[in-house]
């Protein structure tokens, strides 16, 4: 007897050990956040908004983006001192501009290296894969984000808090936004949303589709996307007797030479309830085309337009 109740105490020993070591963080997948998990003693694992997993440094000092509007987002979260570089394209925030410059299509591979970012972050469609997996084969992870709806630049904003060990920072500025945009709501005449038509290009004719982010800002600026129809793509091309069918209450473009530009191509259109009503406006394109923390500027700008 004496015999088995010290076995049973040797047992139950070694039993309270591992419930001790389980218990201090002995799984190496400890979870941080929904999309950040433990991955190793100086590494996490991330899933960006493609799904794609990451194991990225748990506290990266060297970061870029591939798109002007991820540097925006960026610039809005950490430090001036932790972005290495920028595009061509980027010209916001004005510090961004004593940056180097990376040339981000066709890429300059060598110039990125040289700068050795921890991570580069990008936009859903800026970046192509192919380009993403050829950085990733040399050691740098690329951490895509996408946007639909004006939520998505929040939440954004909110997970690089979480990378970047600034998630008080970033949830100061979401709150602050969602603010503004509940206000600029509260400022929207919904009884009748006008019909606009964004052009991004005039000849062969551009237009942001249905199923982007403009919609949502058109929406959220009292007004409507006059394409209901969800294209392939999400930049369709229209041909002048799809626009005339489609009769926009609203032309936005994005350059003054763009708009004189589009009506002498296509004189035919002057027929549209737009022309005819002298409802064609001229959008501040960095607004109009990032999704960056600069949306509620971009929504009210439209807004503005739109109650002409």
């Amino acid at each position: 007897m004496p015999e088995t109740l010290s076995i049973f105490r040797s047992y139950f020993s070694k039993m309270l050990l591992l419930l001790f070591l389980f218990g201090c963080g002995g799984n190496p997948e400890k979870t941080v956040s929904n999309s950040v998990q433990k991955a190793g003693a100086d590494k996490i694992t991330v899933t960006d908004d493609l799904g794609r997993k990451l194991g990225i440094p748990e506290n990266p000092q060297r970061i870029m983006a591939l798109s002007a509007a991820m540097t925006e987002m960026l610039y809005a979260v950490v430090p001036d001192s932790v972005i290495v570089g920028r595009t061509q394209v980027c010209n916001f925030p004005e510090a961004v501009l004593k940056k180097p410059i990376v040339n981000s299509y066709p890429l300059d591979l060598e110039g990125l290296l040289a700068l050795k970012p921890e991570i580069v972050f990008t936009e859903d469609g800026i970046t192509p894969m192919e380009t993403a997996a050829k950085i990733e084969q040399l050691g740098i992870p690329v951490y895509f984000q996408k946007y639909e709806r004006v939520a998505d630049i929040f939440r954004g904003l909110n997970d690089i808090g979480r990378i970047m060990h600034r998630e008080t920072e970033a949830r100061k500025l979401t709150d602050s936004l969602q603010t503004e945009l509940n206000a600029n709501l509260n400022e929207v005449k919904t009884h009748e949303r006008k019909r606009a038509l964004v052009i991004i290009n005039t000849d062969p004719i551009y237009v942001y589709g249905r199923n982007t982010l403009m919609t949502d800002k058109l929406e959220k600026a009292g007004g409507a996307n006059a394409i209901q129809e969800i294209f392939p793509q999400q930049s369709p091309q229209l041909t002048r007797e799809y626009v005339l069918q489609l009769n926009p209450d609203f032309i936005f473009g994005t350059s003054k030479p763009q708009n004189e530009t589009f009506f002498r191509l296509y004189p035919e259109l002057q027929k549209v309830n737009a022309f005819k009503n002298k409802r064609i406006f001229i959008l501040n394109d960095d607004l109009a085309s990032r999704p960056s923390p600069r949306v509620v500027e971009s929504i009210r700008e439209i807004r503005n337009y739109l109650q002409k």
